[in-house]
């Protein structure tokens, strides 16, 4: 590992740390040339993911995008941020062991809606609602009459 103060290419790991969420090693490292110490993160490499939305455009998988839906989704509702998160990375981390590189906008949407709808039954209309497009009263009706049934 290349150090970022010298330059010097030969370091020794101090110490190492699994991170909170398992997905990754924490390193502290010493410089042999300097004696100066760096953190480095080890991470499992994935490969891309391509979300194909609804009017047949492609991009990459931003996971903030599912995070910061949910979030407005939960708007003024009590949640704790821990589970948007963890509901965000079971959806990456799902996306990642199936051996598509590419997933549709609905299957994501599907996959959210799954994951909130035990959390709070308000944010996930409000979810679907945007999911969905309802266009009038009878939409938003006809989601919650699903709703209750499935309850």
């Amino acid at each position: 590992m290349k150090c970022p103060f010298c330059g010097d290419q030969d370091s020794k790991v101090v110490d190492s740390r699994h991170s909170e969420d398992g997905l990754s090693i924490r390193r502290r490292r010493e410089c042999l040339k300097c004696q100066r110490r760096f953190t480095t993160y080890e991470i499992v490499e994935s490969l891309p993911i391509i979300v194909i939305k609804r009017d047949g455009s492609r991009q990459s998988f931003d996971r903030n995008k599912i995070m910061n839906s949910m979030v407005r989704a939960f708007d003024k509702r009590q949640v704790d941020m821990a589970d948007l998160d963890r509901i965000t990375t079971e959806i990456e981390q799902s996306i990642q062991n199936t051996l598509d590189r590419e997933v549709s906008t609905d299957k994501i949407g599907e996959m959210v809606m799954e994951r909130i709808k035990p959390l709070d039954e308000v944010a996930y209309i409000r979810f679907a609602s945007v999911y969905r497009r309802f266009q009038d009263v009878s939409s938003f009706v006809h989601e919650i009459n699903r709703y209750l049934e499935e309850k």
